[in-house]
């Protein structure tokens, strides 16, 4: 038997000297880090393994001699995988599984009755340098660029550790407390890796309630040291990626947002029980009669709000998974998949839902804070268990809505009209072109056309409609289509955030549009009807034109008061080069400027002298003071109507999320937004990003 435990050591060390020399010629900063984590599993696989001789030589007990030896086994049939098998992954997930079963054992075997043991003395010193040398390893691997972030909720050696830890207990026949407790440092590392606003505060939580109560006579005695390893352990990543991981918030959350529908309601279903369980062991704490008549009066209250909340959230959270599923479906549609999803959601106002949402959720935490506070038990492990892990399931809720609320784009609508129209009579009637150019013509405007429908689909902008008209149109049919189209409302009722409006046809020297009958229309025309219709509302207007003079609407819109107005334009010039005989047609600036916005990859560069088609645009004063509107109290009444019965009214006002009020930082940032006038009105950029996914350009 030692010759046989002799042959396999030293092979593993030939094999790991080898490995090592054929590494150290790529010795970089990723390796080095890596190493520095094998280093750290070596040191904690000592540590557990002089833990449990010191048990053993301790108590003279089997057990703890049979897991020894059993562990010596595992780690060198792991090695072996590893190493013979080229199994890195398997190998190290067989570790992970085992720290975690026998830090378990040493947190929750060896108490205070340890601490007097030099041995014992000596595996928490080698525990307490693991953790260090895990830490530095993480911190280096983010430092220096080495780090892979990937959309993950868990890893899966934190859940390996996790469900080892859970194992311990059981063996170990420790409450069930110990269980909900593993589960609730899970749902902490999702928040913190899901960079939710709320986890650090649940952190705190974490750490001081553990500590201070459930680790502590008469629920659960422990070691200290190698709690303190194992949390750390697990902690460390997730903490680091709050700070460092550049993920966006759908690249974060892709678990659950790629995920379909039926088991994301499903998920929905154990939630409500834990809720349910939490003030079911919330209310054994009413049996003590020490002061009645506070606690009962109390918890009455502080229950029908919780209870009203909960039922709002339930709701809302099977709403929200609802319109999700609508916006996987049309993204499988469009070929985009999980890429597109951003934009897609922007388009079906989940950014005006989430914020919405937000505020349920956020006095659902306040509501179960409060429970818990009423009915607070010190000595139950199981109800301080509970509580640790509802409250970051309730931040997760809260931090997802917050951060689609605030990350998303908002809705827009989109309405084109081409007129083939390019020539004007004495009397300012549009004239029609010769017959021997209509078919030129007609594939010219199908093709503009094409685009600017391409455009819509690209950026989710919803299709109000594409006119097209050989004969012209008349200013009483475009009026009515304008107007049509300024009282348009998405489908929750608010208005759209940005309305677009292409034009191509003839226009006057003065920029307006040449219309059948001899009628015009001009800018300030439309933005009289805009007025009318838009209201207090902050939604923008963005023109996109292509015809000859189109430069007039650009220098009004500069001079707009009030509105948040944009125009681009474009520049047809003069062809004098011999060489290039053929002017630029209507369509060319269409053509170019949507392939500028749809392909990230296009090399159109805007800025080119001597093009014979270049852009412009121009916008409002007030344009940078614009900022994606919250939800008003008309907004959120009559999302209250439409999905509340009225015996929870009076709860309303306190479940509001982020709205339209007083805004105390905007009357501190009133120098910034100045300043940020002048800087767009003198020094306009060459490429002003709207923030709906596409760009202004000026040549």
């Amino acid at each position: 038997m030692c010759r046989f435990l002799r042959y396999c050591v030293s092979h593993c060390l030939r094999a790991t000297l080898t490995r090592a020399r054929e590494l150290s010629r790529e010795l970089g900063m990723r390796s080095s880090a890596r190493w520095l984590g094998y280093l750290s599993r070596l040191v904690l696989l000592v540590a557990l393994c002089l833990g449990l001789y010191a048990r053993w030589e301790r108590t003279a007990q089997a057990a703890p001699l049979v897991v020894l030896v059993s562990t010596l086994l595992f780690a060198g049939a792991a090695a072996v995988t590893h190493f013979y098998f080229s199994a890195e992954r398997l190998s190290l997930r067989l570790l992970h599984l085992l720290f975690g079963f026998l830090l378990g054992l040493q947190c929750l075997l060896d108490g205070a009755a340890a601490r007097s043991d030099a041995k014992a003395r000596a595996a928490d010193y080698l525990l307490a340098a693991s953790a260090a040398l895990g830490a530095l390893r993480a911190l280096l691997e983010r430092l220096f660029g080495c780090a892979a972030y990937r959309p993950a909720f868990l890893t899966p050696a934190e859940g390996l550790e996790l469900l080892g830890f859970a194992g311990a207990a059981w063996l170990a026949a420790e409450p069930p407390s110990v269980t909900v407790l593993a589960a609730a440092l899970a749902a902490l590392l999702v928040a913190l890796r899901m960079k939710v606003l709320l986890a650090p505060f649940n952190l705190v939580c974490f750490v001081v309630v553990a500590a201070v109560w459930i680790f502590e006579p008469p629920n659960i005695s422990g070691n200290p040291v190698a709690l303190a390893c194992f949390f750390a352990r697990l902690v460390c990543d997730p903490l680091l990626d709050f700070y460092f991981s550049g993920l966006s918030v759908t690249e974060r959350w892709q678990p659950l947002l790629a995920r379909n529908g039926p088991w994301r309601k499903l998920s929905l279903l154990p939630h409500v029980m834990l809720e349910v369980t939490f003030v079911i062991v919330a209310a054994l704490r009413l049996r003590d009669l020490d002061r009645w008549y506070l606690r009962i009066p109390g918890f009455v209250f502080f229950g029908f709000s919780w209870a009203a909340y909960q039922m709002m959230f339930v709701h809302t959270a099977w709403s929200f998974h609802t319109k999700l599923s609508e916006c996987q479906r049309l993204c499988l549609s469009q070929g985009s998949g999980v890429s597109g999803l951003n934009k897609v959601m922007a388009s079906k106002g989940m950014r005006l839902f989430c914020l919405i949402a937000e505020g349920p959720v956020k006095i659902l935490m306040i509501s179960t804070i409060a429970v818990a506070a009423i009915c607070w038990q010190a000595s139950s492990s199981l109800f301080l268990s509970i509580l640790l892990l509802v409250l970051p399931l309730q931040s997760l809720f809260h931090g997802l809505f917050h951060e689609l609320g605030g990350n998303l784009g908002g809705t827009s609508v989109g309405y084109a009209v081409v007129i083939p129209t390019f020539f004007c009579s004495l009397d300012g009637q549009p004239t029609l072109l010769p017959p021997g150019q209509v078919q030129e013509l007609n594939e010219r405007s199908t093709g503009m056309l094409s685009s600017v429908q391409r455009f819509f689909a690209h950026h989710v902008i919803e299709t109000f409609g594409c006119d097209y008209s050989t004969t012209g149109v008349t200013r009483d049919a475009l009026r009515a289509k304008i107007q049509s189209l300024f009282e348009l409302r998405t489908a929750d009722g608010p208005r759209y955030d940005t309305y677009v409006i292409f034009y191509s046809g003839h226009s006057h020297h003065s920029g307006e549009w040449a219309l059948a009958g001899g009628d015009t229309l001009g800018l300030d025309q439309v933005l009289q009807w805009w007025k009318q219709t838009n209201g207090s509302s902050r939604s923008r207007l963005i023109f996109v034109l292509d015809c000859n003079h189109s430069s007039p609407w650009v220098e009004e819109a500069k001079r707009a008061e009030g509105l948040y107005v944009a125009v681009q334009a474009a520049t047809l010039s003069l062809v004098t080069d011999v060489e290039r005989p053929e002017p630029p047609q209507l369509g060319d600036f269409t053509s170019r400027w949507v392939e500028y916005n749809c392909n990230p990859n296009s090399d159109i560069q805007w800025s080119e002298r001597d093009r014979s088609v270049s852009a412009t645009y121009g916008v409002s004063r007030h344009w940078s003071d614009y900022a994606l509107p919250l939800p008003t109290g008309s907004d959120l009444g009559t999302y209250w109507r439409m999905h509340f019965p009225r015996m929870v009214g009076v709860l309303a006002p306190g479940s509001w999320g982020r709205s339209d009020g007083l805004d105390v930082w905007g009357l501190c940032s009133l120098p910034l937004r100045y300043l940020r006038r002048l800087k767009l009105n003198w020094f306009p950029p060459a490429v002003l990003d709207t923030g709906q996914g596409f760009k202004l350009v000026r040549s």
